[in-house]
């Protein structure tokens, strides 16, 4: 911390396990002053050349999907002292949209997603790696109102997709990538015992920053 370098904090879990939300209290605790948030999922890739179609049937749980490269450039970036344009994704259209959003360099990165653990090279860039742990059938259902409420689903397509795919490269991917984590936090956001302690820690390092 003596050379002012930024700490970069990876939160993963399956979906719908909370992380989202652990993130969100992070960012919110700690202040935007000090904290800069970055989704792995901004970084989809844009299917706007696919019809819509066949844009909802791509596999969105495998790291394929995700320009990862795009995000570790970026967080080298925002390490060096620079402000970065991260992507802005459409989960209705499954594309890019035209603008970006602006992120300045700040004393800590946050980075949030089911697969930010997966990827050696952006796992490597990480000093502290948040696992959150919550039962299949919480997230299943956790899934189910998010995507029906905020990004046009059907229930229908919903539990396709996740008996198709989620599911599978949960066991595939998100799940073996708990063994990475420096911290495992059961329940997500309900855990306010583990979100207390990961708070202190952050405070001090931004303390020493």
């Amino acid at each position: 911390m003596s050379e002012k370098r930024s700490v970069i904090v990876g939160v993963a879990g399956g979906t719908g396990s909370g992380k989202t939300t652990i993130a969100r209290t992070i960012y919110e605790q700690l202040g935007p002053d000090k904290v800069a948030y970055i989704p792995h999922d901004a970084y989809y890739y844009d299917l706007s050349h696919l019809p819509l179609e066949e844009r909802a049937k791509r596999n969105f749980d495998h790291p394929d999907s995700l320009e990862t490269s795009l995000l570790i450039e970026h967080l080298k970036q925002l390490r060096e002292g620079l402000p970065v344009e991260i992507p802005v994704y459409d989960f209705a259209t499954h594309t890019r949209r035209p603008e970006t959003r602006r992120v300045e360099p700040r004393p800590i990165i946050l980075v949030e997603g089911i697969l930010v653990f997966v990827e050696p090279e952006l796992r490597d860039l990480m000093d502290i790696k948040i696992y959150v742990d919550t039962d299949p059938d919480i997230r299943f259902i956790r899934r189910l109102v998010r995507d029906i409420n905020e990004r046009g689903r059907t229930m229908e397509s919903v539990i396709r997709q996740y008996l198709e795919t989620v599911r599978v490269m949960h066991l595939e991917f998100v799940e073996p990538s708990k063994r990475y984590a420096d911290i495992i936090i059961p329940e997500g956001g309900f855990n306010t015992v583990a979100l207390d302690m990961v708070l202190a820690r952050l405070r001090s390092m931004i303390a020493e920053y």
